[in-house]
C-alpha cells in the first residue's frame, strides 16, 4: 500500500503555529509530531470528518489535539484542520486553530498567569477567565 504525502496549504504560517504549540503546549506538539503525522502518512485518518466531496475525492477533517483543562477553558481546543485528496494520496495540512493565540505566541513572548498563557491583545479577559475558573474549582 502506498503511503500518503503530507503537504501544506500555507507552509510558513503553519510552521509558525507549530512552533508556537511547541513552545507553549509540548504535549500537543509531541502527539502531533510523533503520533498524528505518522498515522496520517500511513493513511489512518484521524479526527472528525467535516465535509466530503466524493466526485472530487476530497474529504476535510478536524483533529482535536490534547491540551490541559485550563488552556482548553480559557482559549479553546487546539484543532488541526486538514484535507485528504484520495486520488493523489495527499494529506493537505490547512490550519491549526485558535489562530489568535498561536500567531500571537509566535510573534512575541506571551506571559503566563497561574500557569496559563495570557494573550497580549486581550489579557484582562484571559486573566478574568482564569480567576473565575479558579474560584469555581474551590
Amino acid at each position: 500500500m502506498k503511503n500518503f504525502v503530507i503537504e501544506y496549504l500555507n507552509e510558513n504560517e503553519f510552521r509558525k503555529k507549530e512552533r508556537a504549540i511547541k513552545k507553549y503546549n509540548m504535549l500537543a506538539y509531541k502527539k502531533l509530531l510523533f503520533d498524528y503525522y505518522p498515522s496520517l502518512r500511513e493513511g489512518n485518518l484521524l479526527g472528525v470528518m467535516v465535509s466530503n466531496n466524493p466526485e472530487e475525492g476530497i474529504s476535510t477533517y478536524e483533529l482535536k489535539l490534547p491540551t490541559d483543562v485550563m488552556f482548553n477553558k480559557v482559549h479553546g481546543d487546539i484543532i488541526l484542520h486538514y484535507s485528504v485528496y484520495d486520488k493523489e494520496r495527499i494529506v493537505m495540512l490547512d490550519n491549526i486553530t485558535p489562530d489568535d493565540i498561536l500567531m500571537e505566541g509566535h510573534q512575541k513572548e506571551l506571559t503566563t498567569y497561574k500557569g496559563v498563557m495570557v494573550s497580549k491583545s486581550h489579557a484582562e479577559k484571559d486573566i478574568f477567565k482564569i480567576n473565575l475558573l479558579n474560584m469555581l474549582d474551590k
